[in-house]
């Protein structure tokens, strides 16, 4: 509908009124990764509430007064400004959460193998695209965070980070680490070790492989 609105308002020369936001729709609706009737959920004519719409129009507005905070701040003109879309923080998804977060939450809630599930799942889908951070370091983050209280799980995380980064010799220290939480050391030092193969000269590692060896505990 908001298509053909557009085309009839071309063809006739129709001018849209101020502040009307029918001819960002689309860009809205690409920026969110959906389609029309995401927000456009009841029947047209039906008067049914339809909620998605009422927070689009919310953030509208906010999009264009942290616009002009914008211009205000840097002094700049419109045109010349850094222009906040809402691509700005979707990238592609309706509820803008970063990479961390989602898979923290699920591991926190769900386990490990949900939290490798899902983000072997996000990773297939949006891979490529500016959506999430499929960088070594977003799962090496979230491993630290749970090395302590939950040392499986930053395994199984750091596990699934070598899948796709092999050579990641901070993902070998992070499930080092997690092991000697463990009380593996062992297999901590055969870790370190490999990673020594790959970074010979890396003088972190080698401290921790020193520090451990000296003091290595027997399960």
């Amino acid at each position: 509908m908001v298509v053909a609105g557009l085309m009839v308002a071309a063809i006739v020369g129709a001018q849209p009124r101020p502040g009307n936001p029918l001819p960002n729709m689309q860009e809205i609706a690409q920026s969110l990764g959906v389609e029309c009737q995401y927000c456009h959920s009841a029947e047209r004519g039906s008067g049914l509430p339809e909620p998605r719409k009422d927070i689009a129009r919310a953030m509208i507005a906010m999009t264009r007064d942290l616009n002009a905070r914008v211009q205000a701040a840097t002094g700049k003109a419109a045109a010349d400004a850094t222009e906040v879309k809402c691509i700005t923080c979707h990238r592609g998804v309706p509820i803008p959460k970063q990479l961390n977060e989602i898979i923290t939450r699920t591991l926190a809630k769900d386990g490990a193998e949900a939290a490798v599930s899902q983000y072997r799942e996000l990773r297939s889908h949006y891979f490529g695209h500016q959506t999430y951070d499929f960088g070594e370091d977003t799962l090496i983050g979230i491993a630290d965070r749970f090395s302590n209280a939950r040392p499986d799980d930053s395994i199984a995380l750091m596990k699934l980070n070598l899948e796709f980064y092999p050579q990641s010799v901070q993902s070998m220290r992070a499930m080092a680490f997690a092991y000697t939480r463990k009380f593996d050391d062992r297999t901590a030092i055969t870790i370190l070790e490999d990673a020594l193969k790959i970074e010979p000269e890396n003088g972190i590692v080698q401290g921790q492989l020193e520090q451990l060896k000296s003091y290595q505990r027997r399960r």
